[in-house]
């Protein structure tokens, strides 16, 4: 691993910290978020009326809809209306998809067709899916924050190639040309890495510090304090899309998987890991294959 310089670090952080708060167009929480919010909180609330105001955003209701039936996602009827999702998903489910969802509509209408965005959605669709799966699998009752962070843990890639575009250049080149890894070259030319602009922005929208911390620390989930099994969850799905070479993305390509999630998740040794992560093979090749976004 190339070795980052320490010098200015600091000062470049503070610099990459205060263009993101002095930005008067960056992301704002989408108003259907707070709607859904509003409406799953009160009692009173039925499924019609969630799904009618989900409704108003067809192309919301389109994404919702082909989530809800990837084969990662794991739903075994076929959901063929919002309000169907909305009775087989539950609330809190269809909270967490409307969020996620809206996010990246969000930060997809920010970008330009220089931007890989087609790749991008992809990974983080992938990841955030086989999040969910794995949740499910190994027992974890916390899927719906699963697939909302996953699908967001890469959020502050386009924030710096939308905002530090001229370093979002130089991170390319020191990656292609001198050695570096991605995170080493964000840190040594922004002082920041995406996972910490990824922090900032959910922590802006006043979302749940389950998510902030699970992006934060998607790459080394050791690290996290609080949220060790949600952050866990994230990175193993992010290092399979790069292991079994399905929905990976090029920001990825020099991911280390954090050996540490074997215990976080009680998944045993790295032989057992090798054999879970090939048994997922086959369910991330047709999910790729059915992302028409």
């Amino acid at each position: 691993m190339k070795e980052v310089k320490s010098e200015n670090l600091e000062q470049k952080k503070k610099r990459a910290i205060r263009i993101l708060s002095s930005v008067y167009n960056l992301p704002s929480i989408p108003f259907i978020i707070v709607e859904v919010s509003k409406m799953i909180d009160d009692p009173k609330t039925s499924a019609a009326q969630l799904g009618r105001m989900i409704s108003q955003d067809q192309g919301l209701v389109t994404k919702i809809l082909t989530v809800a039936n990837s084969p990662l996602y794991g739903i075994p009827k076929r959901v063929s209306t919002i309000d169907f999702a909305v009775v087989i998903l539950g609330f809190n489910q269809i909270k967490n998809i409307v969020i996620a969802l809206s996010m990246m509509e969000t930060l997809k209408k920010m970008g330009d067709g220089k931007f890989v965005h087609k790749k991008y959605w992809m990974h983080s669709v992938i990841t955030a899916t086989a999040a969910k799966r794995i949740a499910d699998d190994l027992g974890y009752q916390i899927s719906g924050e699963a697939f909302t962070a996953g699908l967001l843990h890469d959020l502050g890639i386009p924030i710096i190639y939308k905002y530090f575009n001229k370093e979002y250049k130089e991170i390319i080149d020191a990656v292609e040309n001198k050695g570096y890894s991605f995170l080493d070259a964000e840190r040594e030319i922004l002082g920041i890495t995406h996972q910490e602009i990824g922090m900032y922005l959910l922590d802006k929208w006043n979302l749940p510090v389950s998510l902030s911390e699970s992006v934060a620390f998607h790459h080394t989930p050791s690290e996290a304090e609080n949220y060790k099994e949600l952050t866990a969850l994230i990175h193993l799905a992010d290092y399979m899309t790069v292991k079994l070479g399905t929905g990976n993305f090029f920001w990825d390509k020099d991911m280390e998987l954090d050996k540490s999630i074997i215990d976080i998740l009680k998944l045993g040794d790295e032989e057992y890991l090798d054999r879970f992560i090939e048994s997922y093979k086959e369910l991330f090749e047709y999910q790729q294959e059915i992302i028409n976004y």
